[in-house]
């Protein structure tokens, strides 16, 4: 009889078992062995929002993937005003692989918990992994097209619209558990927002105002439902997507 690999005798290192991404992100390219292997580089650490992770410019040391919650990235202009340039939900990849300094700063936007690995280790394990190279490109890829897609919602929606497409963002992946890709049965979504409005204004190159006044219309609307400053509930998934234009 095969035996059971479950909680109690599976090969796969304890601090693995316990991580509600790791077959989503880099980790899933791993074998149990190497999984074991670099279990005994990485941490596993929790983070309060408004903690900096990443500064620009800084020299890269180690890479980490997001277990939970929500990374804001953003450029420092010399005069010391802040660019949103993107986020990171679970089980996106942080750092900028092979170079020698970070070229943004990666800020918490929310609570988060993130797995750190040495660069050495995983740049070293990468080398004899096709298909962890093959999984961060695919991750890389992504980001191009997300922020290609950005790019549009940027230079051609309508404020209505990019609010929309901002809520529709983090609805989409603040738990990718909670978002049915399958049966495709979107229930009632509620998550805090994991930006103030000034954040969201920068992100979407709208001023705070304009960003409130839309907020005020798909609540009216009844495409959003406002209980407190930041707690947000999307009633029908699928009519805030067609307000994104």
């Amino acid at each position: 009889m095969e035996e059971r690999l479950d909680i109690h005798n599976s090969n796969i290192p304890k601090i693995c078992r316990s991580c509600e991404v790791r077959h989503r992100g880099i980790c899933g390219a791993l074998s149990a062995t190497e999984l074991l292997e670099i279990s005994k580089h990485t941490r596993q650490i929790k983070h309060e929002a408004g903690v900096e992770l990443v500064s620009d410019g800084e020299p890269i040391t180690s890479y980490a993937t997001i277990m939970q919650g929500v990374i804001k990235l953003s450029k420092i202009l010399e005069d010391g005003r802040q660019q949103v340039v993107g986020l990171q939900f679970a089980p996106d990849f942080i750092g900028r692989l092979f170079s020698q300094k970070n070229n943004l700063c990666a800020e918490t936007a929310s609570d988060v918990q993130v797995c750190r690995v040495p660069k050495k280790i995983l740049e070293n394990l990468i080398a004899d992994n096709s298909e962890l190279e093959h999984k961060l490109l695919e991750q890389t890829l992504k980001e191009l097209d997300e922020a290609r897609e950005w790019m549009v919602t940027l230079g051609r929606k309508t404020a209505l619209e990019k609010v929309a497409c901002f809520l529709y963002l983090i609805a989409t992946h603040f738990d990718p558990a909670y978002f049915d890709e399958e049966k495709k049965q979107e229930k009632d979504v509620v998550f805090d927002l994991p930006l103030t409005r000034a954040d969201i204004a920068d992100f979407l190159g709208l001023t705070v105002e304009t960003v409130s006044r839309q907020f005020t219309k798909l609540r009216t609307e009844k495409i959003i439902e406002i209980t407190t400053r930041r707690h947000i509930l999307i009633p029908d998934l699928n009519i805030l997507k067609k307000c994104c234009g």
